[in-house]
C-alpha cells in the first residue's frame, strides 16, 4: 500500500502574487515553512512593490528554509501574476494562495491528497476562514462570509487564496483572465467547471485571513468586486434583486407606511430584518460570547451598517463594470468568455 502511494506522489508548486505586502508577508512565509506536506517549490510574482516585499522574499529564498523563487513583473494584475507564476512553476499540481494569509499546518497536505488518490480530480477546493482581531472584524466576518457549515461542496466556487488544480486544467481554460482585475478567480472557476464538473473538496485546507477593518476599505473592496461582476457579466439576477429591493420595494414600503398605516413599516422591519439580517446575526451569535458586553452591542449595531454599505458599494460599482464591458464588446472578444 505504501509503495502504491509513493508511486502516486505528485509534485506541487505553491504560487502567490504580491504587491507591497512587506508588513504581512511573514505570516504566509511562516505558515508555509511549517506545512506537514512540504511544497516542492514556492513561486512568488511581485507586481512592482515599492516597499520591502521583494527583499523579504529574496531573504527567505536565500535562507533555504523554503524552496522560494521570486519573479518581478511590474504592473501585472493578479491574473497576470498568477499566470506568470504558474508558467514558471514546475509542479504537476498548482496550489494557489494569497499574500497576507496564514495557512493551517495541514493546508497543503489536504489540498494535495485527492490528487494522489486512485481517482484524482483536476481541481480541489480549499476553504478560508476569518482571522478576526477587532470587534469590527467580528461583525464584518459575520455579515459577509459564509461559515464552513454553509458551504455546499458540489456548487462551491473556491477563492484562489485556497485552491489547487492540475497544470493541464489551467492550460485547458487558458489560465486566469488577464482582462479582469477583480473576480478573476470566479471566472477561472466557472471555466473550470465547464470542463471539469466535479471539484474535489478539502475542508481541512484552511487559509486564515483578516477581513477589512473599516467601512472605507470595505466599501472600496465591494465596489471593486461589483465592478468586476459587471465587467465579467456575473450574477445578473443577484444584482437585479438588490436594485429592486432598494429602489422599488423600499420606497413602496415607506410610501405605504406614510399614506396608509405605520403597520407597513412594522411588517417591513420584521420581514426585512429576518431576510436581510437573519443569517449575519446567526453567524454572529457564537462570537458574541467572546466579547465584552459593550463590544457585543457595537458588533450587533455594526451588522446592518456593514450590510447597507456593501450593498450601496455594489450598486455603484456594478453599472461601472457594465459600461466598461459595453465599450469593449467589439474590440475585446476575450470578454465573451462563456
Amino acid at each position: 500500500m505504501q509503495a502504491g502511494q509513493e508511486n502516486r506522489r505528485v509534485s506541487v508548486s505553491v504560487i502567490a502574487t504580491v504587491l507591497n505586502e512587506g508588513a504581512a508577508i511573514h505570516r504566509l512565509l511562516d505558515s508555509l515553512a511549517v506545512q506537514t506536506r512540504r511544497p516542492d517549490e514556492v513561486v512568488f510574482v511581485d507586481g512592482g512593490s515599492h516597499d520591502d516585499t521583494v527583499a523579504i522574499l529574496q531573504t527567505a529564498a536565500s535562507a533555504g528554509q523554503l524552496p522560494v523563487r521570486v519573479l518581478v513583473e511590474p504592473g501585472a494584475n493578479i491574473s497576470r501574476g498568477r499566470n506568470v507564476a504558474i508558467a514558471a512553476a514546475s509542479g504537476d499540481v498548482i496550489a494557489s494562495t494569497d499574500a497576507g494569509v496564514r495557512l493551517s499546518e495541514g493546508w497543503l497536505a489536504a489540498l494535495v491528497r485527492p490528487f494522489e488518490s486512485d481517482d484524482p480530480p483536476s481541481v480541489v477546493s480549499g476553504v478560508f476562514v476569518p482571522d478576526v482581531h477587532t470587534t469590527f472584524e467580528v461583525a464584518m466576518a459575520a455579515t459577509v462570509l459564509p461559515t464552513l457549515a454553509e458551504i455546499n461542496p458540489t456548487t462551491f466556487l473556491p477563492s484562489s487564496r485556497s485552491v489547487a488544480f492540475t497544470r493541464l486544467a489551467w492550460q485547458a481554460v487558458g489560465g486566469y483572465p488577464e482582462w479582469l482585475d477583480y473576480c478573476e478567480d470566479l471566472v477561472f472557476d466557472l471555466r473550470l467547471r465547464q470542463i471539469y464538473p466535479r471539484f474535489g473538496f478539502a475542508p481541512d485546507a484552511i487559509a486564515h485571513f483578516r477581513p477589512r477593518g473599516d467601512l472605507r476599505s470595505f466599501f472600496r473592496q465591494y465596489y471593486c468586486y461589483a465592478r468586476g461582476d459587471g465587467k465579467a457579466d456575473l450574477w445578473r439576477k443577484r444584482h437585479a434583486i438588490r436594485y429592486l429591493t432598494y429602489l422599488v420595494a423600499l420606497p413602496v414600503l415607506l410610501a405605504l407606511g406614510a399614506w396608509s398605516s405605520p403597520w407597513w413599516w412594522v411588517l417591513g422591519a420584521v420581514l426585512g430584518g429576518v431576510g436581510y439580517l437573519g443569517t449575519p446575526y446567526r453567524r454572529l451569535c457564537p462570537s458574541l460570547k467572546q466579547l465584552r458586553w459593550w463590544d457585543r452591542l457595537v458588533a450587533i449595531a455594526l451588522v446592518p451598517l456593514i450590510r447597507v454599505t456593501g450593498d450601496v458599494a455594489k450598486m455603484i460599482g456594478y453599472p461601472v463594470g457594465l459600461m466598461w464591458r459595453w465599450k469593449r464588446r467589439r474590440t475585446q472578444p476575450e470578454i465573451r468568455w462563456r
